[in-house]
């Protein structure tokens, strides 16, 4: 059975895209811990984040580091902070943070709750600064 994202990779389930290439796919979180919080994920469905074969993963985090690079200038926040979970969604993916304190990376905190014109005003300003 196809994992929820790439049910959202093919369509199926909206998202807020930031962008994509040939295998890979930036969204923003629908339950962020931050404003800007976003997904990076492969297309290809891989469960285990380091069972990416070598050019998957090094590509993923090249891939990543753009769109960070893009958030830091595009929400307020001291840095972006990245984590690998793995827990929730059997996909790979990175969680990319922007982060004001250590706390913020915190997953127990309460997400936010953002509105369907903040999370594409977020998409959009994003996707510009890439």
């Amino acid at each position: 059975m196809a994992s929820i994202f790439s049910k959202i990779i093919s369509g199926e389930i909206p998202c807020y895209k930031i962008t994509e290439d040939e295998h890979f796919f930036a969204f923003l979180d629908i339950n962020p811990l931050a404003k800007g919080h976003t997904l990076v994920v492969p297309k290809n469905e891989i469960d285990y984040y380091f069972d990416l074969e070598d050019d998957l993963y090094t590509g993923i985090n090249l891939f990543a580091k753009k769109i960070a690079k893009a958030i830091d200038k595009s929400v307020e926040c001291s840095r972006v902070g990245v984590a690998v979970i793995g827990l929730e969604v059997a996909h790979a993916h990175i969680h990319l943070v922007p982060l004001n304190n250590i706390g913020d990376l915190n997953f127990a905190n309460p997400k936010l709750q953002l509105s369907k014109e903040e999370f594409e005003e977020i998409a959009n300003t994003i996707a510009s600064n890439l």
